[in-house]
């Protein structure tokens, strides 16, 4: 059977039990159609880059399937039909991804770094009205 990568932004509004519940009737129309969801990734309530039906943030989850064209086909007309999903793609794939997806790595490589408040040891780097040092005050004349 082809393989298939399909990817729903669902409302920010919605609480992450219903983006779940979202997911898993996206399966079982996959399962009642002959196929089936090889793997469920669920990347979170994230910003989006333009507003999208009033939306500014979307809850995103990303199935991996194996399953024919009619059953990515009812797929899409029900995920259509859905108000909740605001925009979904679906895109036939060669294989899957092993392991985690970019996203997730993407994820745990940011949890890894930590804070981005932690600055070290970079010191004062002057700012606007701060005396530099290397140039004259206002008013007065650089001696050459």
């Amino acid at each position: 059977m082809p393989l298939y990568e399909h990817v729903f932004l669902a409302r920010q509004d919605l609480a992450q039990a219903q983006v779940d519940a979202l997911a898993e009737n996206a399966t079982k129309i996959v399962t009642d159609n002959g196929g089936k969801v090889v793997r469920t990734e669920n990347w979170g309530l994230r910003n989006i880059a333009y507003r999208i039906a009033k939306n500014r943030k979307a809850h995103y989850v990303a199935l991996d399937i194996d399953a024919p064209a009619p059953a990515i086909a009812e797929l899409e007309r029900q995920t259509n039909i859905n108000e909740d999903v605001i925009r979904f793609l679906t895109l036939r794939v060669d294989e899957h991804e092993s392991g985690p997806s970019a996203m997730m790595r993407r994820g745990e490589r940011d949890r890894e770094r930590g804070p981005r408040d932690d600055r070290g040891d970079r010191g004062d780097r002057g700012g606007f009205g701060r005396d530099r040092g290397d140039r004259a005050q206002r008013g007065e004349e650089m001696e050459a």
